[in-house]
């Protein structure tokens, strides 16, 4: 099976990382091909994984464009222009190389990869990984994204039934299945040490993903003494503005002497060996966090928001502990409660590492082979 993945970011964020995950776990069952709209640290990464790699440039003014500026003005209308040309030269690169697919895995791959493979007559599935919700889009976007989503691809694939449901209506004959990018499990848990010493956050600084709640809340439950918290992963997508108040929030605090910024590392299941307690923070709902999942998977006792995809695969107090969303004394006391005796989290380790093994490589890409033959009929 010949398969075109889409993408308009070549950076490692959630869905790309699962995307080269995914594509090294089909190695010599998918002939894959990526097609970037940037160049960027993924390409080496992908071309390792076994893709080829083509980079078509797409402008960056567009590319670039953050989720708070999709909204009708001078500038998106230029940015529709720039798009518009950039779907006539990715319908001829398609066109050229007649793949049995199309695999778009962003939230702005998917419409312009959708229209590119009808007006290349080649069937296409859009991953969507973004709750399509006002409170993560301007609200006047939410119904035409919809729309689209319903409406432009063969397939629709969610990483989670809470992002399914935001999707909205579909027409009648479209495919659509609730599939996330495998999440390997490390062979053998994590050293689960006698005292907790390190609190970390694994993921990109963002405002959405609530770095700033996790430190607020590390400052209350953990006033002083020797734990100390981590940040490990940088900004992208024009956010340098909030890793900025990051630092500065931790001065404000008085526990910057405690806190350690890391900046983006590649080698996430090191980290995880590196800290006791995994924390996730979003203040409004996160389609499936694959760090939880890695953290999970190694064994670690995660703390995680209790929205979006989460609740579907955690169950608090058993193989996690849940949080309510932007609450800082809420996330506080369940910072203490991960902080227990040795035993308590060694059980919700245990417990963790069983739930996540239906995200391993090989179920995940007998799932996706099966989606994929659904979709070609």
């Amino acid at each position: 099976m010949r398969v075109v993945y889409l993408s308009h970011a070549a950076r490692h964020s959630g869905a790309e990382i699962g995307l080269r995950r995914f594509i090294e776990a089909t190695r010599g069952r998918i002939e894959s091909t990526v097609i970037l709209a940037e160049n960027g640290d993924l390409v080496p990464a992908l071309e390792e994984a076994g893709a080829e790699v083509v980079v078509l440039p797409l402008a960056e003014d567009t590319r670039s464009l953050t989720r708070g500026e999709m909204r009708f003005g001078r500038q998106q209308l230029t940015a529709a222009t720039q798009l518009s040309q950039y779907v006539l030269r990715l319908r001829s690169e398609l066109a050229a190389r007649r793949p049995d697919l199309v695999h778009a895995i962003s939230l702005k791959s998917g419409p312009y990869g959708a229209v590119a493979g009808r007006m290349a007559g080649i069937p296409t599935i859009w991953h969507l990984h973004d709750h399509l919700i006002p409170e993560y889009l301007p609200p006047r976007v939410v119904p035409p994204m919809r729309l689209l989503a319903g409406t432009l691809p063969d397939g629709l694939l969610t990483p989670s039934q809470s992002v399914l449901r935001a999707a909205g209506h579909r027409r009648p004959g479209m495919v659509t299945g609730v599939i996330p990018f495998p999440v390997p499990r490390p062979s053998a848990p994590v050293e689960v040490r006698d005292e907790v010493r390190v609190i970390g956050m694994v993921g990109r600084l963002t405002h959405w993903k609530g770095q700033h709640v996790f430190l607020e809340a590390f400052a209350r439950a953990f006033p002083e003494g020797p734990v100390r918290a981590r940040i490990v992963g940088n900004a992208m997508f024009g956010e340098q503005d909030y890793e900025q108040s990051l630092h500065d929030l931790v001065e404000r605090l008085g526990i910057a002497d405690r806190v350690d910024f890391l900046g983006f590392i590649e080698d996430i299941d090191g980290q995880l060996q590196r800290i006791d307690v995994l924390v996730h923070a979003s203040i409004s709902a996160d389609p499936l966090p694959g760090v939880v999942i890695e953290g999970m998977g190694a064994g670690l006792p995660v703390v995680a928001s209790n929205a979006g995809g989460t609740p579907e695969y955690m169950t608090d107090g058993v193989d996690g502990i849940l949080h309510q969303p932007g609450n800082v004394d809420d996330l506080a006391r369940a910072l203490r409660q991960a902080a227990g005796p040795r035993p308590q989290r060694a059980e919700i380790g245990a417990h963790a590492r069983e739930t996540v093994r239906c995200y391993e490589p090989e179920p995940i890409v007998e799932k996706m082979l099966s989606f994929y033959d659904e979709v070609l009929g």
